[in-house]
């Protein structure tokens, strides 16, 4: 079974995990995606404050790769110990020991500055991370990300090829229903004809023959189901054709599904007056609506 790699043409599901770490100079760096289903693409980063400067850069390498999904990116950065110590706020620092031997003089204090009070006033200490963002770091998160999207589009590229081995037996099985309905079409016939004679005997005391002629149109077109065979035969193919031949598949499959489930509905409704082949017709097309349902419920998770 062949892997997902972004941009090859292949049924993807929409949920899977991967991480990925990566040694920085400023240290460890662990990245995780991990995606579910949804109707667009719905990106959520949890990353440190320190790394918001590259989230731009981030969603455009997701977005490159990823049509839909509810997509959470977690990133970790641990520094290691060779990683730049912090630093202080030097003018802050200066204002503040200004600001403290005014004071001590203006109120005649005898007292010196404590640096570990000093310390803990916002601001004063400065994070190594916290320097202006860079185009190196940058470069080495995107690097790091893009490592990961490929790991992930292969777990939802494995999960695709499996929710395929389900669905394609089923696009078959519709058309094989299909099949049997088209061929039940000419035993409905002797059935309507039947039915015909039954209505224009209720009519015929009126003695109208437009009536009997309009009656006789209105109920062959009512019931003949030759154009919802061919848009069924028609949409199971384009759906065999769509999910083999990979890609965003997603939206267009639910289209598909709907329209067989339109033509699945209409067939039902006009069997009902066409005797035993009607009733056998029915019991087929409530497999039709079957098999398109659970298609549908498997088809919610595909890209």
């Amino acid at each position: 079974m062949s892997h997902s790699r972004p941009g090859q043409h292949a049924v993807r599901s929409m949920t899977g995990f991967a991480r990925v770490r990566a040694a920085l100079p400023a240290g460890e760096l662990t990245l995780s995606l991990r995606s579910v289903n949804h109707r667009t693409l719905d990106l959520h980063f949890h990353i440190p404050s320190e790394l918001d400067p590259y989230e731009t850069a981030m969603r455009k390498a997701i977005q490159a790769v990823i049509v839909r999904g509810h997509v959470e990116i977690r990133i970790s950065l641990h520094r290691t110990a060779q990683a730049a110590p912090p630093a202080f706020n030097r003018p802050l620092l200066e204002a503040w020991l200004a600001a403290f031997r005014q004071a001590a003089g203006e109120f005649g204090l005898d007292s010196t500055p404590d640096l570990n009070t000093a310390f803990r006033l916002p601001g004063m200490l400065i994070e190594a991370g916290e320097e202006e963002p860079g185009e190196e770091m940058q470069a080495a998160i995107v690097k790091t990300l893009h490592e990961a999207l490929h790991a992930l589009n292969e777990v939802r590229a494995r999960e695709g090829s499996d929710l395929l081995a389900d669905l394609l037996p089923r696009v078959k099985r519709i058309a094989f229903l299909t099949a049997e309905i088209e061929g039940l079409r000419d035993q409905v016939l002797p059935a309507l004809e039947t039915k015909l004679r039954e209505r224009m005997a209720e009519v015929i005391e009126n003695a109208d023959p437009q009536r009997l002629y309009q009656e006789a149109a209105l109920l062959a077109d009512r019931s003949d189901i030759a154009e919802e065979i061919t848009r069924l035969k028609m949409h199971t193919a384009a759906l065999e054709t769509l999910l083999t031949t990979g890609g965003e598949v997603g939206k267009k499959t639910d289209f598909l599904l709907q329209e067989l489930q339109r033509e699945a509905n209409t067939t039902l409704s006009k069997s009902n007056s066409a005797g035993e082949p009607g009733r056998r017709i029915s019991e087929l097309a409530l497999g039709l609506k079957s098999e398109i349902e659970k298609i549908r419920e498997q088809s919610l998770n595909l890209e």
